[in-house]
């Protein structure tokens, strides 16, 4: 397993709790959109096992022809030992990235897109979006529905340059209004619909699709393919 140990280029305060950490990119280091890696915290490899409380799954925000690595995370006052110590990294500090894989690659077989996410699960969809913008080809509209209780919602830089696009992006701060929204996009019997979010936004959104006509294969999550028997086995 190839272990990089890449240094903190530079960290944005997105919001209150959400920050992105921008990571230098190794040079043979690749991946595409709709990316997670596995970032590990110093001491994370120092035993013969890993110390899994060091390392989390993280999606990776930006595109390679970016050239930085992006990785966006909520961190709340009160958290986990390993947010604490993300939390106090600074500009020039090291992480490890490993393990890096694509469960939601953008499908193109001219259809509708819509991106369903939950807060800081847009940081997944965030290079989606841009592959679409930059090549639309086989893809018909690309809509994106976001819901964020505290109404700090996040890459409006990248969203608000797509108006012109056929790029629909909604914002929403309750699950009232969200779940309407989905209901109305579930008409659409032939569209492709990517999940990201905790475990009990994806079984919401998944009851809701399949209970409308949507089938299966037309739901894309950020699951390891034998996960998703769990999530889609109805």
């Amino acid at each position: 397993m190839q272990i990089y140990w890449v240094k903190i280029n530079k960290i944005i305060q997105e919001s209150p709790e959400v920050r992105t950490y921008f990571l230098d990119c190794p040079k043979d280091f690749n991946w595409e959109e709709g990316s997670f890696t596995h970032l590990g915290l110093e001491g994370f490899n120092a035993e013969d096992k890993p110390n899994r409380n060091l390392v989390r799954h993280m999606s990776i925000s930006t595109l390679p022809q970016e050239n930085i690595l992006g990785i966006t995370t909520r961190i709340k006052e009160q958290c986990s030992e390993y947010k604490t110590i993300l939390k106090n990294l600074r500009v020039g500090d090291q992480v490890a990235i490993f393990r890096t894989f694509c469960n939601v690659p953008l499908k193109r077989e001219n259809k509708n897109i819509y991106l369903l996410s939950s807060g800081v699960g847009l940081a997944t969809f965030r290079p989606l979006i841009l592959k679409y913008l930059e090549h639309a080809n086989g893809i018909n509209h690309m809509y994106s529905l976001n819901i964020e209780s505290s109404k700090h919602f996040l890459f409006n830089d990248v969203l608000e340059s797509a108006s012109e696009s056929n790029f629909t992006a909604q914002f929403v701060d309750n699950r009232t209004d969200y779940y309407e929204k989905v209901k109305k996009y579930a008409v659409d019997k032939d569209g492709l619909f990517y999940i990201v979010g905790n475990d009990r936004f994806l079984e919401e959104n998944i009851e809701v699709l399949l209970e409308r006509g949507i089938k299966p294969n037309q739901i894309m999550l950020d699951k390891r393919e034998q996960e998703l028997s769990r999530y889609l086995a109805r």
